[in-house]
């Protein structure tokens, strides 16, 4: 079979196979440069300098700090995720368009902008009553909190939306029928079939929380050793010339991840072949 453009003109015919051929070129060269790209920081690491790392008291803090953190942040991502995700699948909304912009902010924004306002928000805005509360959230470890779940959220909702969209309604109305309350169903029939897309969804959450830094920069600060995560601790490293320490830490993140969306995949392809 011989694809045309509307025109019987030999030289602009198109084999089948050498199109495949080029996509497979372009796909071969993407996964070469990620490869590449990986390789290149294991390459200018050493496993001796990260098993000297991850023996340093600022990096066990910035660890702890980071894994305590993003899964709060995820466990209120989930919170706010779950039941956004299913009222954007399930309810006609007014301003539809609008309101999907609004949730699309915190990815389409710089995460330095995202903490610029997330600062005068918990800053001039609120400050003086979170305080008065016993709240601090500027410079401090709530602050980490906020920021993570604020850029990881709009992850999760796209991916839950997506997962309940994937279900056929008319199962849900066969359960209410069958004398299923609305919570009932949405307990026994839509979270079991929307269960693989909601874990992913919330994967995604965490791993972007793990290494979130622009907004945490803003909200929470740099401080060495009160507000230090991962990724501020490879900023603050990189500042001072401790390469070392930053390459060490920036491939312990990359392992954490790499390990993360592996057992995902596995996962769901476990679930999917049952």
């Amino acid at each position: 079979m011989v694809l045309r453009r509307g025109y019987n003109n030999q030289s602009e015919r198109i084999e089948p196979s050498t199109f495949l051929r080029c996509f497979q070129a372009i796909f071969a060269g993407l996964i070469l440069f990620q490869a590449v790209l990986i390789g290149g920081l294991f390459y200018y690491g050493s496993w001796a300098a990260i098993a000297a790392v991850i023996q340093q008291p600022e990096f066990h803090f910035a660890l702890k700090l980071t894994l305590w953190t993003s899964l709060v942040a995820t466990a209120l991502t989930a919170f706010v995720a779950l039941p956004s995700g299913y009222v954007l699948s399930r309810c006609r909304i007014p301003g539809q368009a609008f309101v999907d912009t609004l949730l699309d902010i915190p990815i389409v924004l710089p995460p330095l902008i995202s903490g610029i306002a997330l600062l005068i928000l918990f800053g001039p805005l609120l400050g003086e009553h979170l305080t008065k509360l016993g709240l601090e959230i500027v410079f401090s470890p709530r602050g980490v909190v906020i920021a993570q779940w604020f850029i990881a959220t709009p992850f999760a909702i796209k991916a839950i939306k997506q997962a309940f969209d994937s279900i056929d309604p008319r199962m849900e109305k066969v359960a209410r029928t069958l004398g299923f309350t609305p919570g009932r169903v949405f307990c026994k029939v839509t979270l079991p079939l929307a269960k693989n897309g909601i874990i992913s969804g919330l994967i995604m959450a965490w791993t972007r929380a793990l290494g979130e830094f622009g907004a945490t920069a803003m909200l929470a600060g740099i401080t060495r050793m009160k507000t230090e995560t991962l990724s501020v601790a490879i900023f603050l490293n990189m500042t001072v010339g401790d390469l070392e320490f930053a390459i060490s830490t920036a491939i312990v993140m990359l392992m954490i991840a790499l390990i993360s969306l592996v057992i995902l995949k596995v996962f769901l392809r476990t679930e999917v072949m049952v």
